[in-house]
């Protein structure tokens, strides 16, 4: 025990010095493991959320051959990560995506790709807090109004507040929860559908019905594919937390892999298990059957069975809020620490038990008034809220963008876990991917919505992006603080 005991101080050790290297210190309490980093991810992605919340959609887009787009999403989003390991794995500081950036590029990249990755945190938390409530009316076999949304989306979130404020520990406990919840029910369920409610053959994975064959069959595939760019992001949150976690430079980009793996595996299986179980195929392609996984549900498990499945995707719809919360909070406090966003002196505070309380507050009350917008303008908070992956991409790219132009630059990745020869390959397919799920994410669809709903993606991202610009040109918040920036390309 003494020599395990010193095993792990001279780990801590280490990390302390390599966060000194880097030109910080923290209060921030190192406990999280690499099972409960992972979880972190885990929860974050949450497969079950991302399939339950829009197979229906998917469906009507592509048919049951949709189910191969959660299979090319993940390879593409895999090369995302892979570059995300590399960073950091060098630069291994809490809040992700903006001190990535500011090492990469420079305070300026960094200030928008932060500004757009935040915007993007706290709307997918209404989004996730919102999607819920339906699920809590369904538990009830209540009908719900949009006030009666918005106030079960405001608990939710007041909730997953306190828990996040009681500490890592506590975080890190109920992650795990949520993941071994979560991914036990994927498993049990999908299976059971499998086994014994079979409805389909495994040919109608290669239907393609009525939207066409071969190369005709590619716009149908495309709108598709929608659905599972909703399931692959989540990964890096395992390095929000990286100075709550011993040894992140090789745990972090582990936990972000298992994530990516375990995760893109259990929302395979999920949509397989739904897809093959569907009643009547026809009907929920057209949108006859406007809800066929509740269809499905209640077809194979009866009414109490249904409501154990909807306890379940609640469990999978908290944890996704607690994660989510968590990471939007370490970006602030990253933020904060380098004087880069206006309250800096408050969100930049750790509370007595270690987080970033006020952080951690904020993270809930912006979140809160988006969701209790919904009851006031329905269709625009639909809008907005839709901007929440179209950000996490945007944001996503900014680093892979910005980790090819330090490669050119000469950054050579010196972390504990490089890509070595497969570098440059990997971090072009990343872009090239990234940037076609942007595009396919922003392209309008529906001619029939109003402009608004239509171009929702792009209008909110181009409004995000101008207050951002302005806020930058105005305050220059860039020009703040002394940590080092760009320090990833040699000087």
């Amino acid at each position: 025990m003494t020599t395990m005991n010193a095993m792990t101080d001279s780990h801590l050790d280490a990390d302390t010095a390599q966060l000194k290297a880097l030109g910080y210190s923290s209060d921030f309490e190192r406990s999280m493991s690499l099972s409960e980093n992972f979880s972190l991810g885990f929860t974050y992605l949450s497969p079950v959320v991302g399939v339950y919340s829009v197979f229906a959609v998917a469906l009507a887009a592509g048919g049951p051959a949709m189910f191969w787009t959660y299979l090319l999403v993940g390879l593409g989003q895999l090369m995302v990560c892979l570059v995300f390991g590399e960073v950091v794995a060098q630069f291994p500081i809490s809040g992700g995506l903006y001190p990535w950036a500011r090492r990469l590029v420079g305070t300026r990249w960094a200030w928008m790709a932060g500004w757009i990755y935040l915007w993007a945190l706290w709307t997918s938390i209404a989004a996730v807090a919102v999607g819920g409530a339906p699920f809590v009316a369904q538990l009830l076999n209540i009908e719900l109004g949009n006030g009666a949304i918005a106030g079960i989306a405001v608990v939710a979130i007041c909730c997953t507040t306190v828990l996040n404020l009681s500490g890592t520990r506590l975080l890190a406990r109920v992650a795990m929860f949520g993941f071994i919840c979560e991914l036990l029910g994927a498993i049990a369920v999908g299976a059971y559908l499998l086994f014994f409610a079979r409805r389909q053959d495994l040919s109608v994975l290669f239907n393609t019905y009525h939207f066409g064959r071969g190369v005709d069959y590619l716009p149908a595939l495309l709108a598709a594919s929608v659905g599972a760019t909703f399931c692959y992001y989540g990964f890096e949150a395992c390095g929000d937390v990286a100075e709550e976690t011993p040894n992140p430079g090789q745990t972090i980009p582990r936990a972000m892999r298992m994530t990516v793996y375990v995760g893109g595996a259990a929302a395979m299986l999920v949509c397989l298990a739904l897809l093959l179980a569907v009643p009547d195929m026809q009907a929920a392609i057209s949108g006859q059957d406007a809800d066929p996984v509740t269809t499905v549900l209640k077809t194979a498990l009866g009414d109490t069975g249904y409501r154990i499945v909807i306890g379940i995707v609640l469990v999978s719809f908290f944890s996704c809020l607690l994660s989510l919360q968590a990471a939007a909070s370490r970006l602030l406090f990253s933020y904060a620490r380098d004087d880069m966003i206006v309250g800096s002196a408050a969100l930049k505070q750790l509370s007595g038990n270690n987080v970033p309380s006020r952080a951690l507050v904020l993270a809930g009350l912006i979140p809160m008034g988006i969701a209790v917008m919904g009851y006031f303008m329905e269709n625009a908070i639909k809008t907005i809220i839709m901007f929440g992956s179209m950000g996490i991409y945007v944001g996503f790219q900014m680093i892979v963008l910005g980790a090819l132009y330090a490669r050119w630059k000469g950054w050579k990745p010196s972390g504990k876990f490089t890509l070595g020869a497969w570098a440059w390959p990997v971090n072009t397919f990343a872009l090239v991917f990234g940037i076609g799920a942007i595009v396919n994410l922003a392209w309008p669809r529906s001619p029939n919505d109003p402009w608004f709903l239509n171009f929702g993606m792009a209008l909110t991202l181009s409004i995000v992006l101008a207050l951002g610009l302005t806020y930058m040109l105005v305050a220059k918040p860039h020009g703040r603080g002394n940590a080092p920036s760009g320090d990833a390309i040699p000087r």
